[in-house]
């Protein structure tokens, strides 16, 4: 680490402002700072000083989703296995699954980190670390089949328009990742359908050939959510907690989602609160149609089916996005998880709900928040008069 640091420091005069490659100062310094931890210090005042930086907080949530991505990586090989009647080993599914996710990552990344890097350089700013969990969020909550040009468009737009044209990293007003799914979703349709997902792999038979073209690259089959939602069947619990279902690629398995909620609440980055009161209204509306006759499953069955629970952990309790208050955080969680189940229950057309309805509550946190410190600020006025 020694000779890197030297090696840096020595090129380091060139890119800093008015050096032969100071346009590049603001790439440069997002390397620097990726690799080592910034030498910038507070000379005077009063600061709270920390160990935890932007940087670190990202690779905690980036550390949290690691359980979720590596399963989804297996799964994908899986289910493909399990759809054309292969006999491949555990390596065999990894490795397929290795193929079919990294091309997905490598989309997110480059487009999306060269538009950062990009727009840092017009604005003159620095690179923040908040793509990183954007990044690694994207593959997780797409089809592992999605065209990559398709991936790539929704990318560019979820960061230039979901997240630079508002001033970047802690501006941005929805989740970035969420965008992308949003875009993909409501742009193609037919590739992120809420009914079906798309099993990697080259189908067979009648369904192999489209219009003469020949083979076509995806085995379609229903989610558990879309089985319960046409056809009032009852999924398998343990496979829903377990993971071994058709999906995107890291929102199958609970137990892999819950490994991160405890990684994430154990470390302080995420609050407790949110994914505690989401939990609260999806029981709440997921009990109620099941009294009201609106489905056959019980309500519990709402927080393992669908991107229910990854969306809990991971998306409703991004720090920009969601409420800020204490009690706006309960307000926030509790009907991102109620509108969710609604969505689902009663919703014909679009069997997940999960999406829609963080992206809602993340255009209202702002009121939320609004109203809960207008509100506090009343009651010590009152006390005030009384006393």
């Amino acid at each position: 680490m020694n000779g890197l640091r030297n090696f840096v420091d020595k090129i380091k005069p060139t890119f800093e402002k008015g050096g032969k490659l100071g346009f590049l100062h603001s790439t440069f310094d997002a390397f620097e700072t990726f690799l080592f931890v910034p030498n910038t210090v507070t000379r005077r005042g009063a600061h709270v000083r920390d160990c935890v930086d932007l940087k670190r907080i990202m690779i905690m949530v980036v550390i949290a989703l690691l359980p979720a991505m590596l399963f989804g990586v297996w799964n994908t090989g899986y289910q493909h296995s399990l759809a054309f009647g292969l006999e491949w080993g555990f390596w065999n599914m990894v490795w397929y699954g290795l193929v079919k996710v990294i091309p997905l990552y490598l989309v997110s990344y480059i487009v999306g980190l060269g538009i950062e890097f990009v727009s840092a350089q017009i604005k003159g700013h620095e690179v923040n670390e908040g793509y990183l969990v954007s990044g690694m969020l994207i593959p997780l909550i797409v089809p592992v089949d999605v065209p990559l040009w398709m991936l790539a468009i929704a990318v560019a737009f979820a960061v230039i328009i979901g997240k630079e044209v508002f001033g970047g990293t802690g501006m941005n007003i929805w989740n970035p990742a969420l965008l992308t799914r949003a875009f993909l979703f409501f742009s193609y349709p037919s590739k992120m359908s809420g009914d079906v997902v798309w099993i990697g792999g080259m189908a067979r038979g009648a369904e192999a050939w489209q219009a003469g073209n020949g083979l076509v690259d995806g085995f379609s089959g229903a989610t558990p959510l879309a089985d319960a939602t046409l056809t009032n069947l009852q999924p398998k619990l343990w496979d829903m907690i377990v993971g071994t279902i058709p999906g995107s690629v890291g929102e199958t398995s609970v137990i892999a989602i819950l490994l991160g909620a405890v990684i994430l609440l154990w470390t302080g980055v995420a609050s407790w609160k949110i994914m505690f009161s989401s939990v609260l209204g999806g029981l709440a509306i997921g009990y109620l149609g099941y009294a009201t006759g609106a489905t056959d499953l019980p309500g519990y069955y709402q927080l393992v089916m669908g991107g229910f629970l990854f969306g809990t952990v991971f998306m409703a309790t991004d720090p920009v996005t969601s409420a800020q208050t204490e009690c706006g955080k309960w307000i926030y969680g509790f009907l991102v998880g109620a509108l969710a189940v609604t969505v689902r229950l009663w919703n014909p057309g679009y069997p997940e709900g999960m999406m829609l309805a963080i992206l809602l509550m993340n255009t209202f946190a702002p009121l939320i928040d609004h109203y809960v410190v207008e509100g506090s600020i009343k009651r010590r006025a009152k006390k005030v008069k009384t006393a």
